[in-house]
């Protein structure tokens, strides 16, 4: 159950500041209505700037974005950073790129930084939560990786992966304590953030 706000008891909007798909279902998990916006921002690193705080700042700039343009709303905001021996890695965007990343990464361990902000419109208060999995890749010959990524095409994902599809086969080991967070959506910290914010998910 979503909290009303003050306007007679209407009930608070949901909206979901992305466009991911893979956020999207993961969202739909908990049986809430809620809408998806897509922010458009700029979604660049700062220079200098360490992941966790490009995850954390980017979370909580697409939910302000979206929170700017509907007032009152519940809005959430979730930026993922994927990063190995320092270095962030991106969504590859093409084949060429996804085959770079997954030779680099193969035989290592690559954390992922997923963050998490919660922005309420009725008080223009945020919660934010930076989410971690630690994911070990599988020590696989190239032609194994090139056959992956012709099958699945993960090029708009961080990490050149779909874990939540056959890109599980090319991992080793996941550590996090969100199954959630690597698919792109920590549920367990945003179950939290929206019971902080009155939602009730068995009422």
């Amino acid at each position: 159950m979503i909290p009303s706000s003050a306007a007679a008891g209407t009930p608070l909007r949901l909206i979901l500041a992305s466009s991911s798909a893979y956020r999207r279902e993961l969202l739909s998990r908990l049986g809430l209505p809620f809408e998806a916006i897509a922010p458009d921002i700029d979604e660049s690193p700062l220079n200098g700037e360490a992941p966790e705080a490009t995850a954390l700042r980017l979370a909580r700039e697409k939910a302000a974005a979206i929170a700017r343009r509907h007032p009152g709303a519940l809005v959430i905001g979730s930026d993922q950073v994927a990063t190995l021996d320092g270095e962030q890695i991106g969504k590859p965007g093409d084949h060429a790129r996804a085959l770079a990343q997954l030779q680099k990464m193969r035989g290592r361990r690559v954390t992922f930084h997923t963050a998490l902000c919660l922005w309420d419109g009725r008080d223009g208060s945020a919660q934010v939560e930076n989410v971690q999995a630690f994911v070990s890749f599988r020590d696989l010959p190239d032609h194994e990786l090139d056959a992956y990524l012709r099958i699945e095409q993960p090029y708009d994902c961080a990490g050149s992966a779909k874990n939540e599809g056959l890109g599980i086969a090319i991992l080793e080991r996941i550590d996090s304590t969100d199954p959630t967070a690597l698919t792109g959506l920590p549920l367990i910290a945003l179950t939290g953030m929206l019971r902080r914010a009155g939602v009730r998910f068995f009422e």
